[in-house]
């Protein structure tokens, strides 16, 4: 009796999976029989699969545990994310940073040519555009107001003389180890209270002038009032300021060390009566005496 024809196609299929074969390696030369495998196509697909669980497990795992996956598009490292935050917080730090200092330099030379005076300098002034007090419409204020802004103005005048006298004696500059710019005699000191913020020392003529410590070259150029002027940026927010010279030796943006000629003793612009170097120390703003650090005999 013959068995249906359903049954028979489950049964040969399933011999198929079950049919054994057998794997025979000849020696191409000699044909004789090296080894030989018995295998099923059961065991074929039961290999197969098990090797590509394997490499499925493997990849996961690299990519899981080590660094591979931060190759992966679209994968967020939450360590590489923080990272990530810390670095623009820097960046934007600096940028303000950065953005300050171009202001206090921008300041410094307005003071050095004339354009801002150095009686309106304080801290605030220095890292801030100076404010246009003609755009303020004064009849929408209140006379006290008026009076007040008035008083405070009063009050700004005498900011650096107080200021300079708090930092006598006390100042942290004194950590620093100045170099003399010039040798020569002292023929008017350091004076706030007449506006007068560095000391004058006459030397010889063609005598040369040397940076009091190592810096950075931020402003060389002239102005009509003291002639050719040099300013060095120091650390600490320390400016020392070179002014009458006869010729400038150093460019803006140039580094120079303590000792470095940086120019020669002259006698030009208007603010002069013979060849002399009037030197000034600036630190954060503030005029500095350069007798009570230097010795310029």
């Amino acid at each position: 009796m013959e068995e249906p024809a359903e049954h028979k196609k489950k049964k040969s299929w399933f011999q198929k999976l079950t049919d054994k074969y057998r794997l025979v390696l000849l020696n191409d030369e000699t044909f004789e029989e090296v080894t030989s495998f018995q295998l099923t196509r059961m065991n074929v697909y039961v290999l197969v699969s098990t090797i590509l669980v394997i490499l499925v497990l493997v990849t996961v795992s690299a990519i899981v545990y080590t660094p591979l996956r931060e190759y992966i598009p679209g994968y967020a490292d939450v360590g590489m994310r923080r990272d990530v935050m810390e670095l623009k917080l820097r960046s934007d730090s600096l940028e303000k940073v950065l953005h300050a200092n171009d202001l206090f330099l921008q300041n410094i030379k307005r003071v050095i040519s004339g354009e801002l005076d150095a009686a309106d300098v304080n801290d605030a002034a220095l890292v801030n555009l100076p404010p246009n007090y003609d755009s303020i419409n004064l009849d929408k204020v209140s006379p006290a107001e008026i009076k007040l802004r008035k008083d405070l103005e009063e009050e700004q005048r005498f900011t650096v003389s107080r200021s300079a006298t708090l930092q006598k004696g006390t100042s942290p500059v004194r950590g620093f180890h100045f170099f003399t710019p010039v040798k020569g005699y002292v023929t008017e000191s350091f004076n706030s209270g007449e506006r007068h913020y560095g000391v004058d020392i006459v030397a010889p003529e063609n005598e040369p002038i040397k940076a009091t410590l190592d810096g950075i070259v931020v402003f060389a150029n002239w102005t009509a009032e003291t002639g050719y002027v040099m300013a060095i940026q120091h650390n600490d927010n320390l400016i020392s300021l070179y002014k009458h010279n006869s010729v400038l030796l150093k460019e803006e943006g140039n580094y120079v060390k303590a000792g470095d000629v940086i120019a020669i003793i002259g006698n030009t612009g208007e603010f002069t009566s013979g060849p002399h170097l009037h030197f000034e120390l600036w630190y954060k703003g503030l005029p500095l005496n350069p007798e009570d650090y230097i010795v310029f005999k």
